[in-house]
């Protein structure tokens, strides 16, 4: 089986840390997330390992894997926390990261985000339980905004005016470099909505220098997953010849956000590895970092992804002329990356007593049977894996979906009245469940009550 930390088979059970995946399923049913903290810090040190000449300040990408409970344990690793909206920014706050530690970023922000961004007072999280005892009112503004238009900073520039805050600010710039990845998670082409073009940015400072905003550096972010380093090259290349043109014209550049999107190995030995990436930026950027900058990163899929599998029961396997079919409880509205990316995820069952199993498409053993892992939605979309030799499967048995703790969680969706799986923490020999499995009473919650709206304008009658 292909080393990842924290996850093994021992004696014929797949293990998270120290204890038994199907131990987990038996007390917290399917479909689960079960993350392990060994992985977590793992992949957290090696990254820090990797990128220490540079001095790097990592901002934890909370949008890949949002639980508080896992921004809290990177936390503590040293991680900041990056957001992408209010309810990201409560969340972090939630997990107890102080808002300095806090890197607002996202293309949509509306005022009352960047209110609640800037001044307590404006917070978003009324009916949280405990709120007097937290006093999210006192605390101070994020660390840095990432603004993506001029529309979004005269935003910024207008709110921090009116409370009296002067907001530390960074542009997103689009450098048009292609990132070889998905074209829905390419984010750095001119074509796509992210940033603003880089030769609008030095006219953009200059416009801005007087308009209560302190603008003290520049954030990229190309896409995820990057599976090649030379377009992190091209993408920095393109920041500091901006920084040199600022610098000409008066501009103190303090900060350099070079976003995430640090590739993992959803199959072996499918992408460079981290410390390649490292090698060649470090030389691009060792000098500026001695002349003061400071260079952030918002790691998420590098740390998560390979940090977490979701287990899944099989209810039926149903065997037709075309193909065998081992459906299970868990679907698209549980994992969406197969049906939304074609993303491939290794699956294989919890329980298994043989050779272990290479990250492969065809793992190369033998008695294999190739089917369809779907779920119960109401989609042909609906799938884990097609056309997958798998071990033969039955009603009961427990299937492990790996490399599934980034855009997970994140993403599930209440699709035919399915709730939301639990999630589950491993650390040595310790599980704890970190999000209860959600009842159908919550998803139907807010339809319970109805009002009728106060419009501003009556139709006339004809």
């Amino acid at each position: 089986m292909r080393d990842v930390q924290g996850f093994e088979y021992r004696e014929g059970f797949l293990h998270a840390d120290d204890v038994a995946v199907t131990d987990i399923a038996e007390e917290a049913g399917t479909p689960t997330y079960i993350y392990s903290a060994t992985a977590i810090r793992s992949a957290y040190r090696r990254l820090e390992r990797a990128f220490a000449p540079l001095g790097v300040r990592f901002q934890y990408a909370v949008k890949s894997s949002p639980n508080t409970h896992l921004c809290r344990l990177l936390h503590d690793l040293g991680a900041g926390m990056d957001v992408v909206s209010g309810g990201e920014l409560e969340r972090a706050w939630l997990a107890g990261a102080p808002t300095k530690d806090i890197v607002f970023a996202g293309v949509g922000k509306t005022d009352e985000e960047i209110k609640a961004a800037l001044d307590g007072r404006f917070h978003m999280l009324e009916g949280v339980p405990d709120l007097a005892i937290l006093k999210p009112e006192e605390r101070g503004p994020v660390g840095i905004l990432n603004a993506e238009s001029t529309s979004e900073l005269e935003r910024i520039a207008h709110w921090g005016t009116e409370l009296g805050i002067r907001p530390r600010v960074c542009l997103r710039v689009n450098p048009d470099v292609d990132p070889h990845t998905h074209e829905y998670t390419t984010t750095g082409k001119e074509e796509n909505k992210f940033g603003m073009d880089a030769p609008f940015i030095p006219d953009i400072f200059d416009a801005f220098a007087d308009k209560g905003v302190d603008l003290i550096g520049l954030h990229v972010h190309i896409g995820s997953p990057v599976p090649q380093v030379e377009p992190y090259t091209e993408a920095v290349e393109v920041l500091l010849s901006l920084v040199d043109e600022l610098e000409r014209r008066g501009h103190k550049i303090e900060v350099l956000d070079l976003g995430g999107g640090w590739p993992i190995n959803y199959t072996e030995d499918e992408v460079p590895p981290l410390e390649d990436y490292a090698a060649r930026l470090i030389p691009i950027l060792s000098e500026r970092v001695q002349n003061g900058l400071q260079i952030l990163m918002e790691p998420g899929r590098s740390i998560m992804a390979n940090s977490g599998i979701l287990v899944s029961r099989v209810q039926h396997v149903k065997k037709g002329r075309a193909k065998t079919f081992v459906i299970c409880d868990a679907g698209m509205h549980t994992l969406i990356r197969p049906a939304l990316y074609r993303a491939f995820h290794f699956v294989w069952p919890a329980n298994w007593a043989g050779e272990a199993p290479r990250f492969l498409e065809d793992p190369g053993l033998p008695g294999l049977e190739t089917c369809d892992l779907v779920g119960p939605i109401c989609e042909t979309g609906d799938f884990l894996a097609r056309n997958r030799p798998l071990p033969p499967m039955e009603r009961g048995d427990l299937v492990a979906v790996f490399s599934a703790g980034a855009y997970g969680m994140s993403m599930v969706s209440n699709y035919n009245d399915h709730g939301r799986p639990a999630e589950v923490l491993v650390d040595d020999d310790r599980a704890t469940l970190i999000n209860e499995r959600q009842p159908l009473a919550t998803v139907l919650a807010t339809e319970k009550a109805t009002r009728e709206l106060e419009l501003p304008h009556k139709v006339l009658e004809a």
